[in-house]
């Protein structure tokens, strides 16, 4: 579909549009110069690959729907173990299908994109937003002790920026990094400032397997490693690599200075804490909202500062209840931490999300009298 705005012809320029979630990233995965998307269709983010399809012709780069999710993330591996710019999307138990691919290119340190547009679930659910994949994109979805860099946007802006954000840090850190998006944000209209091509250089990638020359030895990538001691070395570099990942937590504090009650939550549930905030400070109740930007690494030194001047927080998601776990670590038993959740694709509302915030500070003023 074309977006609303004047098309201009050439990406070489920054350029405002009104656009979906889902085009804006496709969009800015061509700007940033992308060279290969395998994808296989699942409603809430099939515009991916549509617009990959529509926009082809016009650039250098290859895009193919695989026959399955199986199959679109291997064809990632290969590209990205060819030292390609590669990504994929998929949706909630699309995600599902690739873990074991996500698991191998963790250990044999490819980089690539890959964009989960969140569906309710579990099983194959509802084709409305959630965000019931936390545990599987901060934890490690797959097999082995990995980790993924995970990116949260709240904003048709963020679908956009994270794709250079993610395809810096993948080659930054030679491993798969993660979009997690909702159905709502894919599918939402938003202006954009779309930034021009060729402005995420492209890095020297001496690992990859682009033919031997006689001046080295063969490059070899894989995950495979039958010896204990090998996999072993394999692991420690791996985890020695996520300590350094930590450097590229990012998170935003906006609200009442010196909260008395901070919510934490991320992506489109952010954005319904933003109001939920005004309206509680029409009561006279200072409430603070931190929302991470990366979910992995986490901002656990962020949120244990605020214990200092909150009594309370309250972790607002959409489902049963995930991040609120990492929120209770940072917080560490010195303050309660409250959770409100909706789940199966529900959406909160900010008048549900006040309520919790009243009920909460009703429960401090029991205790303090």
């Amino acid at each position: 579909m074309e977006p609303t705005s004047q098309r201009v012809d050439s990406s070489t320029q920054a350029e405002t549009r009104l656009m979906k979630g889902n085009e804006a990233l496709a969009e800015a995965a061509i700007r940033s110069g992308m060279q290969a998307y395998f994808g296989y269709p699942i409603t809430p983010q099939s515009e991916i690959l549509e617009y990959f399809t529509a926009e082809a012709p016009k650039h250098n780069f290859v895009v193919l729907q695989a026959e399955s999710e199986l199959a679109a993330i291997n064809m990632v591996y290969g590209a990205g173990g060819a030292g390609a710019r590669v990504m994929t999307s998929s949706s909630s138990p699309g995600i599902s299908l690739m873990q074991e691919g996500i698991s191998y290119m963790a250990s044999a340190e490819i980089p690539c994109l890959v964009v989960n547009v969140q569906r309710g679930g579990p099983g194959l659910g509802t084709i409305q937003p959630a965000q019931g994949d936390y545990f599987q994109a901060t934890k490690g979805g797959g097999h082995g002790d990995y980790r993924l860099l995970v990116l949260a946007p709240a904003s048709v802006q963020e679908m956009a920026d994270f794709v250079f954000d993610g395809f810096r840090l993948a080659d930054k850190y030679r491993t798969p990094v993660l979009i997690l998006a909702d159905g709502a944000l894919g599918q939402m209209m938003e202006k954009v400032v779309l930034p021009p091509s060729g402005s995420l250089p492209f890095i020297d990638k001496p690992w990859a397997t682009t033919g031997k020359p006689a001046s080295r030895e063969r490059n070899i990538l894989t995950s495979l490693h039958m010896e204990p001691e090998k996999m072993e070395e394999i692991n420690v570099k791996l985890q020695d690599k996520y300590r350094k990942m930590q450097q590229e937590v990012r998170y935003e504090v906006i609200g009442a200075e010196n909260p008395e009650m901070v919510i934490v939550a991320f992506g489109l549930t952010a954005r319904i804490c933003l109001k939920a905030i005004e309206l509680a400070k029409e009561r006279g109740i200072k409430v603070a909202l931190l929302r991470p930007i990366t979910l992995y690494p986490f901002p656990y030194d962020a949120i244990a500062r605020l214990t200092s001047t909150a009594y309370a927080f309250l972790t607002v998601e959409m489902n049963a209840g995930q991040m609120v776990e990492d929120v209770r670590l940072a917080v560490n038993g010195k303050r309660p931490v409250y959770f409100k959740g909706r789940m199966g694709g529900m959406i909160p509302s900010p008048e549900d999300v006040l309520l919790e915030i009243e009920t909460i500070a009703e429960k401090q003023q029991t205790t303090t009298v």
